[in-house]
């Protein structure tokens, strides 16, 4: 895997390689989502001198536009926001529409010339109202089911390329008024398939960045939801490096990827003991917890033990009387992480959420990673 990518990687740079040694290569970014999807956010302890950009998670779409369900508690969250910038004045702010349960309409909102202009007119709107700096589209998933009741077609996987050209556009032809550089973004499966179902390499050309939800690959079965290469444990499994080639191979530029990192665990009980509750269907799900927790409270608890899978460079937690299995990422696999981030020239990575690890215990990592 790592001798693939790396040929990969060295053609697409090949025709700037002179251009690049004449560079310094930008400094990663660190995008945080950040939840005002619950009501009001806090954020008196988010440490802004450590990130880049926040997504503002989520917006919701309704009758082709992009509409601010709790406009209530939105707005104060965006004001609270913007306060952060007296501590970094280079943070970017965006909107993040959409996400899991919000994905229902895009794609009636892309079917169309007029609706995909709605829709865009909209999202600036927001974004000029309240003095932010970009938006981010997470549509699960375009042509996929996602989310019960999620309405998609096949229409999606060039509608949603027509989408990013219709928000660029606006997106410019505000920046020329207010003199501003606005940001165009967007949160993407990790996983293959998600590239049959869109056309990346089109989509990229607008897009600032490309989030890779390098998460949750765990549904199903028991196994790591957020590790960076493939397990010898289990099969045909997801992981980063396996999306992240995926992606170059379909002609997105490395150098927009952003690579998820989780904030959170997932938490299985399993029907035995076996390889530590590796690979099982489940008998039930049960709570992971933000990383905070799992490293104050689960791995202090009595039979928990850590194990480290250095094949996929993730760590694990199994009880060998309760069979629960919990997976996660941890300072450690966040190292190596932000270390491929920088192997392979990524713009950097991202994180699902901020309030998962309220102590900062991850975050301090990926800042030592990219000192």
């Amino acid at each position: 895997m790592k001798n693939s990518i790396a040929s990969l990687l060295l053609l697409a740079f090949l025709p700037v390689a002179s251009f690049a040694q004449k560079n310094k290569t930008p400094k990663p970014v660190v995008i945080a989502y950040v939840g005002g999807y619950r009501g009001l956010a806090d954020t008196s302890y988010i440490d802004v001198t450590k990130l880049t950009h926040i997504n503002y998670a989520f917006v919701d779409v309704k009758d082709n536009r992009a509409w601010l369900h709790f406009e209530k508690t939105d707005t104060v969250n965006f004001k609270n926001l913007n306060l952060l910038k007296r501590k970094n004045p280079s943070l970017k702010i965006l909107i993040s529409i959409g996400g899991w349960a919000w994905s229902k309409n895009f794609s009636d909102a892309s079917l169309t010339d007029t609706g995909r202009r709605a829709f865009a007119a909209s999202a600036v709107n927001i974004i000029r109202q309240y003095a932010l700096d970009g938006v981010d589209i997470d549509w699960e998933y375009p042509g996929m089911r996602g989310n019960d009741g999620n309405v998609y077609r096949p229409e999606d996987k060039e509608n949603y390329t027509l989408l990013f050209r219709d928000l660029r556009h606006a997106l410019d032809s505000v920046g020329k008024e207010t003199r501003k550089k606005y940001l165009l973004t967007t949160a993407t499966g990790g996983f293959s398939n998600y590239l049959s179902h869109t056309d990346m390499k089109a989509a990229s050309v607008y897009l600032d960045y490309v989030n890779l939800m390098t998460y949750d690959y765990s549904w199903g079965m028991s196994g790591h939801h957020t590790n960076l290469y493939n397990s010898d444990s289990i099969a045909n499994q997801n992981s980063a490096d396996k999306a992240i080639i995926a992606y170059i191979q379909a002609g997105v530029p490395v150098q927009k990827m952003v690579m998820g990192v989780a904030f959170y665990g997932r938490g299985y009980v399993t029907p035995t003991a076996d390889r530590h509750g590796f690979n099982q269907k489940p008998v039930s799900n049960v709570r992971g917890g933000g990383y905070s927790y799992i490293k104050d409270s689960v791995l202090t608890q009595p039979g928990n033990t850590a194990y480290w899978d250095d094949k996929a460079k993730a760590p694990y937690i199994f009880n060998e009387t309760t069979k629960t299995f919990i997976t996660y990422d941890d300072e450690r696999s966040v190292k190596y992480k932000c270390q491929y981030v920088k192997e392979h020239k990524m713009a950097g990575v991202m994180f699902w959420e901020y309030s998962n690890d309220p102590k900062g215990y991850l975050l301090n990592a990926i800042t030592e990673a990219f000192k």
